[in-house]
């Protein structure tokens, strides 16, 4: 009794403890539970916060609690949609977005007023409210979508880029009409709401990430980090809400504004993955669960007509414009499933809008009754479509999306590049990249740049290497057990394993070529001290250590800044380099600098080399720009045009390869003098002869040749 007196057990609970206890443990077993019959956790989590919630078994009260909490949870949907998004694709795709954004408003709309005003029979005003729930969408099928590999693939792309749209539309409908309802709306109400959307907008998209790059170039504590990112989410929010607009659609340019900063394979981005997916987004689901109660459609008839009419106009209308979407744009069926998947869901937004119109009094009846704009009947139906629409996108968005998946493996194994990634994430098993670390200083920032340009599917292919000098064992020792340490955290923060090595040994040279014949290394990444840059016994280690094997690419890595901080990358080829063996191999980690972190390329190059990147790079989704130059003065030129946070990639070459230039010689005295204070990072391609190269290369990247051996049968016909 005791124990029970101490808790107070009484329902709903009020002990904090026993509160969140009951959330984890909901959140814990609900996925294990209900995979074993291929129900997706979102739903069941739903599910469960109906049964625990005050219309259930009342074990506990939607307070504030739950509210603030789950209303993170929406708010980083949004965020992460935003986040994950390929920019580059996402331009390249803008107007397909635009087009199914007005599809899955429009349609909605109007099958929505017809329904409310002439079968339902609404006034006007109330009929476009009542219509304007079913045109936006939540996107809570989204991370099950994301956690399946499909993120990327254009049909969902389209459908975030047609969320903000389309949410952005209808939650403006529902501004108007309030406006209306309450007599509000003149030209005052237009120049404020239209002033107050634009300058929310410029706020966020171009402030936000000027105050990103600052707070990252500055600030490298994983936790402060991580609070910065929940600060710019929230203050993204309140800046919309303060606008006229609902707090999810700052949430989501929030993510976009931040989309370039945090890139897809750092340990900030999982950070942000693992505590969303594993606390707040459950949390909103198992709110959105609390507000269903089922006994209200057993107690009216006509809360039942409009529960029915809602979740046949909400479902069918968003079935209607994702078929019209994958018809306009000639979209596979399984794509335009998962277009209808996504955006089916009906959650935030729509109840957002009905309790809005809900509070809204409009008159009273002759017996003191107040006639609001939506009645209870919407409200309490409102539920109702909601658990269906969820229910719907749960269900159908894991059955396309597996479609998708698979079909894209299949392609991705037959050497297909698939939505815009190159067919080398197939198989991975020859990549090994060795970091040779030798100064805590560039130990982060190495690691960072081997997390983005290694292959998506590579994540225990990773070394770090050490060399312990004999003559000053215990000293070294301790020295490279610090520093390889510091290298495994960081990689293990990206849930990515990397392998330390030490080795005994008098000669470094000696020692790093070892390991590379032992794990057979691909990439060999070298960094520089920010302080020293090339110095004369570096330059020659590097020509005469490192280089001469001819079978590794080696990377020398100058890195003042975070490179996730760097908007653009000048990338300086010389000529004929196209004709090396290992310029396509060096190519795919240039270029998968860009889709990771969402830089802009600018290649600088012969007219030979620039048309074939050209037709290469159609292939994948990042963005780039070309120019052709006729000398070595016109690509000095391009690199004094570099600026701030902005960094350049010179692609290399040794004496005896039939791209070297002379003027390579003095490169590393030209960054000495002028790039102390930026990126830099030298490529050297492998050199082993063609034959060799493809043999050894073609089963990791056999999609990528396959494409690339087309192109340059074209080119050289």
């Amino acid at each position: 009794m005791l124990f029970l007196n101490i808790h107070n057990l009484t329902l709903p609970l009020e002990d904090p403890v026993l509160k969140f206890l009951v959330v984890l443990v909901i959140i814990l077993f609900a996925p294990l539970l209900l995979n074993k019959i291929k129900v997706p956790h979102l739903l069941g989590l739903i599910i469960a916060g109906a049964v625990i919630g005050p219309n259930g078994l009342n074990m506990l009260a939607r307070d504030s609690s739950i509210v603030v909490t789950g209303t993170t949870g929406l708010l980083y949907i949004m965020f992460l949609a935003g986040l994950e998004i390929d920019m580059g694709d996402f331009k390249r795709n803008k107007w397909k977005s635009l087009t199914f954004g007005l599809y899955t408003f429009t349609i909605p709309l109007v099958l929505g007023y017809l329904g409310a005003y002439y079968l339902l029979g609404f006034t006007p005003l109330t009929s476009i409210l009542f219509a304007s729930l079913f045109s936006s969408h939540t996107l809570i099928a989204y991370p099950l979508v994301s956690k399946m590999g499909v993120a990327k693939n254009l049909a969902v792309n389209i459908t975030v880029g047609g969320t903000m749209i389309t949410d952005i539309l209808a939650l403006l409908v529902l501004a108007v009409s309030v406006g209306m309802a309450q007599g509000d709306v003149g030209s005052a109400f237009w120049i404020r709401l239209s002033v107050s959307l634009v300058i929310f907008g410029l706020i966020v998209l171009l402030i936000f990430p000027i105050i990103g790059r600052w707070f990252f170039k500055r600030v490298s504590d994983k936790i402060s980090q991580y609070i910065f990112v929940l600060v710019m989410i929230y203050l993204a929010a309140l800046l919309a809400e303060l606008a006229g607009v609902e707090a999810i659609i700052g949430a989501f340019l929030a993510g976009l504004a931040l989309n370039r900063l945090i890139p897809h394979t750092s340990s900030l981005m999982n950070r942000v993955e693992f505590v969303g997916n594993a606390i707040f987004i459950p949390f909103f689901l198992i709110s959105v669960g609390m507000l269903i109660d089922f006994s209200v459609f057993f107690k009216s008839l006509e809360t039942l007509k409009v529960a029915a009419l809602m979740t046949l106009v909400g479902v069918g209308a968003k079935y209607l414009a994702a078929v019209a979407t994958q018809k306009t744009f000639r979209l596979r069926k399984e794509e335009g499933g998962l277009i209808f998947g996504l955006s089916s869901a009906s959650a935030a937004a729509t109840l957002a809008a009905v309790l809005v119109g809900y509070n809204i009094i409009i008159s009273e009846t002759e017996t003191g009754e107040p006639v609001r704009l939506l009645n209870e009947h919407v409200l309490n139906g409102s539920i109702l479509m909601i658990l269906v629409s969820c229910t719907v996108s749960s269900f159908v968005s894991m059955a396309n999306a597996r479609k998708i998946a698979e079909t894209d493996h299949e392609n991705t194994m037959a050497g297909i590049p698939v939505a815009g990634l190159p067919a080398a994430d197939a198989n991975q098993e020859t990549e090994h990249i060795l970091l040779a670390v030798n100064y805590p200083e560039t130990v982060e920032r190495m690691v960072n740049l081997a997390l983005i340009i290694k292959a998506k599917a590579n994540h225990d292919q990773l070394f770090a290497l050490n060399i312990i000098n004999e003559e000053k064992q215990e000293s070294s020792l301790k020295n490279a057990e610090k520093i390889l340490h510091e290298a495994v955290h960081i990689a293990a923060a990206a849930d990515v394993t990397l392998t330390p090595l030490t080795r005994y040994d008098n000669d470094v040279i000696n020692g790093i070529n070892n390991v590379i014949k032992e794990k057979k290394i691909t990439d060999l990444l070298i960094g520089l001290d920010g302080s020293k840059g090339f110095s004369p016994s570096f330059v020659y280690n590097l020509y005469n250590g490192y280089l001469p094997g001819g079978q590794t690419n080696v990377l020398v890595y100058h890195a003042i800044q975070p490179i996730s901080t760097i908007k653009r990358h000048v990338v300086i080829l010389p000529f004929r380099s196209h004709t090396e063996p290992g310029f396509f191999y060096a190519l795919l980690r240039i270029w998968n600098i860009a889709r990771n972190s969402g830089a802009v390329l600018s290649f600088y190059g012969e007219q030979d080399t620039i048309d074939m990147l050209q037709n290469i790079l159609r292939k994948v989704t990042i963005e780039a720009a070309f120019t052709a130059v006729s000398n070595w003065r016109e690509m000095e030129r391009a690199i004094s045009t570099i600026g701030k946070d902005e960094g350049l990639i010179l692609l290399m070459a040794k004496r005896d390869m039939v791209s070297y230039m002379p003027q390579m010689r003095v490169i590393p005295d030209m960054l000495n003098n002028h790039f102390t204070d930026r990126n830099y990072l030298l490529v050297f391609p492998q050199t082993a002869d063609e034959e060799v190269y493809i043999e050894e290369r073609s089963v990791s990247n056999h999609g990528d040749f396959v494409e690339i051996g087309k192109i340059i049968g074209k080119v050289f016909r």
